[in-house]
């Protein structure tokens, strides 16, 4: 199974393999490194405010079997008001770009979709991480990225020096901030409004 998070340009931000496939999303997460610069507070820092509220941290589009995290904005999967209902839709149109990206590496490399049971995890794993850096190179030298990669933004960085009691108290800290469900809520409930207020879509002719 394939984790991935992937923008609008097709561009693959993160990818990790590992979990077979009959292992669910949320198994998948927690084996995953997604998370662990955020959980030892070495993540960039975003800041953003929607509809007058301040966050301190990025967040994910997911569907409705991930947490309440305070990085993860999930669907509703009944909306019961207009509101949510647009919403909803301008949330899953905007997760349909991790589709497409799928759909694009099946696309390209055949080798992608064919059963792989001859061969070991560490080798498909090999396959299919160069596969996704093969494509971001594809989509950089088409040059449609909507944000170039900048090397100089993970080069050279001097990470803080801290004692095990310092790395424990920080992981549990951010752990506590991760899991806040009351700021879940409040960045959904924020984006709700800032999706509803936007100017209705005129038709094309």
């Amino acid at each position: 199974m394939l984790e991935a998070i992937a923008s609008y340009d097709l561009w693959i931000w993160h990818a990790y393999f590992g979990p077979a496939s009959l292992n669910n999303d949320i198994n998948v997460l927690n084996e995953s490194d997604l998370f662990d610069d955020l959980l030892q507070d070495r993540a960039p820092k975003v800041e953003f405010s929607v509809n007058g509220h301040w966050f301190g941290k990025g967040y994910y589009l997911a569907d409705g079997i991930y947490h309440e995290w305070v990085t993860l904005v999930k669907s509703f999967k009944c909306p019961m008001d207009p509101k949510t209902t647009k919403f909803k839709r301008y949330q899953e149109a905007a997760r349909k770009d991790v589709e497409r990206a799928f759909e694009v590496l099946q696309g390209r490399w055949q080798i992608v979709e064919q059963q792989a049971r001859a061969y070991s995890v560490n080798k498909i794993k090999r396959i299919m991480l160069c596969c996704v850096i093969v494509h971001n190179m594809i989509v950089e030298d088409n040059g449609r990225a909507i944000t170039p990669f900048k090397e100089e933004l993970i080069t050279n960085i001097v990470l803080p020096t801290r004692t095990w009691n310092e790395r424990c108290s920080t992981q549990l800290r951010m752990y506590g901030e991760l899991r806040d469900r009351r700021t879940h809520h409040e960045l959904r409930n924020a984006l709700i409004e800032h999706v509803w207020n936007l100017p209705k879509r005129g038709r094309q002719r």
